[in-house]
């Protein structure tokens, strides 16, 4: 062996590993362990950690008090036989007087050694207040682990290290998860923590842990229902009450303490706490105001004081709100050490920013992770709220368009605050100080001009310089672009920048009009664009998304990225564009509407402008196709879509095209939406852009905006009596409805596709449409319908020839088979549809496939066979980024378990199932809650049980549900 092949500096690197089978390597090759007894010995000289153990020691170690008569020389024997295997290193193991020691040197290993120095690390990390890390180190000292300490090794003294070796495996575990709970993972704790209370039930401290982290999930009712399980057990088996810790605990979750919750770290974070800084650049010229920063900055320094502290700024667009806004929210940040947080909730423009988009995107600001995000606005607001809890962070809620779309924006307890801009006075808003901003004052409007343009040029020319700021009526937007456009432009006077202001289209009049004057002071700075600058700045108008990207602005113009780029870049400079990150753009709402003006009004011919939008969308279009063919490789959908005339995007790899379907997918749907308005010619594209994006439908992160944009066209397409647009867009709006658990809904809706399809003679949505009435009855278990539509679907999908489409139908069908009592047909049925998935090269809907077949074999009874199939499909699902479906699969092996008679594991499966907070709706959650608690009852913890079926309950008799029964049923047998 050669230095560096498991040596260190000429000597052979040991390595022992005791916590599994006792194990011996030199280097990287294993060295025999020989019988049981001479593990044994190993183990013992092991685990004294180079103190030697006698003779007498080492015999009751190895036999007990029963020792053969040849003890001492077969126990030299066993020594000899270690020294030569240890060779050459044969100073390791010291004969000493009266007995043995094995003395390892510093390049040598022992695992339990490394656990420990693991283990110190993180007890250090967590005392400096770093809980994630100290998860992550105490992770990896239980990674360490391979079963069960001194697999295999016989004698007493093994017996009791073995229980002493199990008992620190509990306690590190212990260490994880409270360390795991101060970093946030508590929707992630759940499981284990379900399962150890399951295996150690006597043991109070995981009954504490886990009644926190099932309340800092929101799931209060389950925590309360820990304590009572816990109570009457102790009571039935020890006799005695429960420890005060826990007693306490309880209390304080029946009383929602505030202290429960994290000061930092949000549920479901992974990482220690974020501090946000997303405030805008304040202006360097920023002129005026002092009464409103002062009084604006006195209301937010009382933050922590007594109350939160809400502010809101109203006016006119174009007054300033957002720069007085900005400018006072720096000035505050000393108060709000925790962090700020920005967003444009676009107010003024035609879609405002959803509240629940926003919250998504603080919580992600703030560090929570995306799998840990929960669907509904009321659980984001929550969560949020407890997220900035104890904390001391200031949001500013840029350009909002109502109270309402701020309410649950707003954090809940002292030391934060909100400073809040908008064009109406938010009188409604509880507790909100209110200010009413106006124009600036002559002074300030000129000293502002001045401090852009130069005190020079304007001392030289002071009445020119002061007609120019009332032609822009004071309004501060409007001075600034004004002065921006002559500062840029040396050779020109301030007397020309006034006669250009008062001469031209009346602006003087139209700059008294109140709004009316942003629009006359942006086409003084559209008329001295360069030709190729003016039709870029009014073909961005026609966009209706948050920002446009370099591509989408390339396809908007027909240009080439790099010319567009160019463009961007000079509009930019101009100060009416905005630079949103790199590589995105965005204008100002009020900048658009007159953008969208000009190109009304001079985009010749006037053609153009459809033309600019066509491209956009084909864009769009194309570019989806691109993504679904890339995620779905062989699937005939993409064959029956409309082709888009303009190329899309090409991606070296299935994760950048998602990536980009994600980061585009609110200006992707801006766009389909706006499409509604733009002729028939337009409507079938804008309909197959979102037949092409079925990956945001199921995300969880746009299934709502997805759904809503559906819905619009759907109105469209009735309008232009487009039959095929219409079953398609009613094939989307069932899928949404299965997703929720609307199951009638979405058999009226599939329903509604087969007749327009039929008669539009579309293959694409005919089979689409029978294949969804039978997931439909077979949810419904309506299983005699649901094989009818399920074969014409077959023979629908084989007339088109489209091989994955009949393969999802054979699947489909699969269930229908066992649940009529058709096994082996069943099984047979699932296979050929995998079979077909594989041929065709479908590793995505191979995946689907075998998800199907586990869920057939389970309710055929083969429920090792079905195990393999669905933890498979578990991991295709993962990997490809499907969080939907991955839910569903620990849901359906939390069946397979429970049926199995592993209530444990079985509750494990389901606790992730909830909490990867995105498997499709509150339907699906109920469903999950319902195998969660029957797992839990088996178990014998009945109360928290009775908790989840009463959360079930709720939610299916809001839904109208043919669970709820069960739900009653279950919880009649266990007294309620």
């Amino acid at each position: 062996m050669t230095v560096g092949e498991g040596t260190t500096g000429g000597h052979t690197v040991l390595r022992f590993a005791v916590l599994g089978p006792v194990h011996a390597w030199q280097g990287d090759r294993p060295l025999p362990s020989g019988s049981p007894q001479q593990r044994a010995l190993l183990a013992a000289v092991l685990l004294r950690r180079g103190r030697t153990a006698t003779v007498d020691e080492l015999i009751s170690a190895l036999w007990g008090e029963d020792p053969p008569p040849q003890a001492l020389p077969v126990l030299r024997t066993y020594a000899s036989r270690m020294r030569r295997a240890l060779a050459p290193r044969n100073d390791v193991l010291v004969t000493e007087p009266g007995g043995y020691a094995l003395r390892l040197g510093p390049p040598d290993e022992l695992d339990l050694d490394t656990v420990t120095e693991l283990a110190a690390r993180a007890e250090r990390a967590a005392a400096a207040g770093r809980p994630a890390a100290a998860h992550v180190l105490y992770g990896e000292a239980l990674e360490l682990w391979e079963g069960e300490a001194l697999g295999g090794v016989p004698g007493p003294e093994a017996d009791s290290q073995r229980d002493r070796l199990a008992e620190q495996r509990l306690a590190l575990r212990e260490q994880r998860l409270e360390a795991g709970l101060e970093a946030g993972l508590h929707a992630e704790s759940v499981s284990e923590l379900t399962a150890l209370t399951t295996h150690y039930p006597l043991q109070e401290r995981l009954r504490e842990l886990l009644m926190l982290a099932l309340y800092r999930s929101g799931r209060q009712a389950e925590a309360l229902a820990v304590y009572a399980d816990a109570r009457r057990l102790l009571i039935e088996e020890l006799g005695v009450e429960p420890r005060a810790e826990l007693s306490e605990l309880h209390q304080r979750i029946l009383t929602a303490d505030a202290s429960l919750n994290l000061a930092g770290p949000a549920a479901g974070q992974a990482a220690p706490a974020v501090r946000p800084a997303q405030l805008p650049a304040a202006v360097p010229d920023f002129t005026g105001r002092a009464s409103f920063v002062a009084e604006l900055g006195a209301q937010l320094a009382t933050a922590g004081g007594r109350v939160m502290a809400v502010s809101a700024v109203a006016g006119i667009g174009g007054v300033g709100k957002t720069t007085l806004a900005v400018q006072v929210a720096h000035a505050a940040r000393e108060h709000f050490p925790d962090g700020q947080l920005y967003v444009d909730l676009q107010g003024a423009g035609p879609a405002p920013a959803d509240p629940g988009a926003v919250l998504g995107a603080f919580l992600r600001a703030l560090g929570t992770p995306d799998d840990s995000i929960p669907d509904g606005l009321a659980e984001r607001a929550a969560l949020y709220r407890s997220l900035l809890d104890g904390r001391r962070v200031l949001a500013l809620l840029d350009n909002a368009r109502d109270a309402a779309q701020v309410r649950h924006l707003l954090p809940g307890t002292p030391g934060c605050a909100t400073l809040i801009t908008s064009r109406v006075r938010m009188v409604d808003l509880a507790g909100a100080h209110l200010v009413d901003l106006d124009v600036m004052s002559p002074e300030e409007a000129l000293t502002l001009f001045t401090r852009i343009v130069g005190a020079d040029r304007v001392g030289a020319e002071r009445q020119a310089a002061m007609d120019v700021v009332a032609a822009c009526g004071f309004l501060p937007l409007a001075i600034r672009i004004a002065a921006s456009r002559l500062a840029a432009r040396r050779t020109w006077t301030v007397a020309a920048l006034a006669r250009k202001l008062s001469d031209e289209r009346r602006r003087l009049d139209e700059l008294q009009a109140g709004d009316q004057a942003v629009k006359a002071t942006f086409e003084l700075g559209y008329g001295q664009l360069e030709p190729e600058q003016a039709r870029t700045f009014r073909l961005l108008g026609l966009t209706e998304g948050p920002d446009i990207s370099v591509a989408a602005a390339a396809a908007l113009l027909d240009r080439d990225p790099e010319d567009t780029e160019d463009l961007l870049e000079s509009l930019v400079d101009t100060s009416l564009l905005e630079s949103a990150a790199p590589g995105r753009y965005r204008l100002h709402d009020l900048v658009r509407l007159f953008a969208r003006a000009c190109a009304e009004r001079d985009e010749q011919p006037p053609s153009e402008r459809e033309s600019a939008r066509s491209r956009l969308l084909d864009h769009y279009l194309a570019t989806a196709t691109a993504v679904y063919r890339m995620q779905r490789p062989g699937d005939r959908v993409a064959d029956h879509l409309e082709r888009a005339a303009y190329p899309g995007l090409e991606f070296a790899d299935s994760a950048a095209a998602l990536e980009w379907l994600f980061a585009e997918a609110a200006c992707l749907l801006a766009c389909v939406r706006a499409s509604r308005v733009s002729g028939q010619h337009f409507l079938r594209r804008a309909v197959d852009t979102l037949y092409a994006t079925e990956d945001l439908a199921e995300s969880g992160a746009y299934s709502i905006q997805h759904e809503q944009v559906v819905n619009i066209l759907l109105d469209a397409a009735q309008q232009a009596e487009d039959e095929r647009a219409q079953g398609r867009l009613h094939g989307l709006m069932s899928r949404h409805h299965v997703v929720a658990g609307r199951f009638d809904q979405a058999d009226v809706e599939a329903q509604r596709s087969l007749l327009l399809a039929t008669a539009a003679e579309d293959p694409l949505a005919t089979g689409e449409a029978l294949n969804g009435r039978g997931i439909v009855a077979i949810y419904q278990s309506r299983f005699r319908d649901a094989e009818a539509y399920l074969n014409h679907a077959v023979d629908a999908y084989r007339e088109d020839g489209n091989r994955p489409g009949e393969a999802s139908a054979l699947c489909n069908l699969a269930r229908v088979h066992v649940a009529l009592g058709r096994l082996d047909s069943g099984v047979n049925l699932a296979r050929e549809g995998i079979a077909i998935y594989d041929a065709a090269g479908l590793a995505m809907r191979r995946a689907n496939g075998r998800y199907t077949l586990g869920v057939v074999l389970n309710q055929a009874g083969r429920t090792a066979e079905a195990l393999g199939e669905l933890n498979q499909a578990m991991a295709d699902f993962r990997s490809n980024r499907q969080r939907l479906w991955e839910g569903v699969t620990h849901f359906r092996i939390a069946e397979v378990h429970h049926a199995d008679g592993r209530p444990a594991e079985a509750a494990a499966h389901a606790e992730q199932a909830l909490a990867l907070k995105g498997i499709g709706g509150e339907w699906r959650r109920g469903t999950v809650l319902l195998i969660l608690g029957r797992a839990l009852r088996d178990l014998g913890q009945t109360d928290r049980a009775r908790a989840c079926w009463k959360d079930a309950l709720t939610i299916f008799e809001k839904l109208d549900s043919p669970e709820a029964p069960e739900a009653r049923n279950l919880l009649s047998a266990v007294g309620v």
